[in-house]
């Protein structure tokens, strides 16, 4: 990966419906190669995927919490089946498996503190394998969706 590559991640991190035109442009290439550059960092897996980013209370779901967990064993059965189980919870928006203490930090978004702690309990608490949970409510979101890189 060379300069060029990321100067279009950069660009393309910063917004991913720039078009080829213009994402040239920036990156001082002309259209064609750019668009080659960009075909090749997609299909090696560099980019991921394109998102929207979407506001947590335009589509109720601003009550926002993160779960610190704890299995009761960290063998393979126990983490591949609690890692299987949180993966179908629609509420959990993001899952980081840790080294140490906690296990996992969870993100949650619900709408309300009433719906977290039906989730807490009927859901999340009922996975396999959890020996403790901690539960932290989040204030306010300082940064979200930080970037990998930096401008070039």
């Amino acid at each position: 990966m060379d300069r060029v590559d990321r100067a279009i991640l950069y660009q393309l991190q910063e917004d991913g419906r720039l078009p080829n035109v213009e994402l040239a442009e920036r990156v001082r290439l002309s259209p064609s190669p750019c668009l080659r550059r960009v075909k090749a960092l997609e299909s090696s897996g560099v980019i991921a995927g394109y998102h929207a980013e979407i506001d947590p209370a335009a589509v109720g779901r601003a009550f926002q919490v993160v779960v610190h967990v704890e299995l009761s064993q960290n063998n393979r059965p126990t983490v591949e089946a609690f890692e299987s189980a949180v993966i179908a919870l629609d509420e959990v928006v993001e899952c980081l498996r840790m080294f140490g203490v906690p296990d996992y930090l969870i993100r949650v978004a619900v709408a309300s503190q009433a719906e977290y702690e039906g989730f807490l309990i009927n859901r999340l608490g009922a996975l396999p394998g959890i020996a403790r949970m901690s539960s932290q409510i989040t204030m306010k979101t300082v940064k979200a969706g930080g970037r990998l890189l930096s401008h070039p």
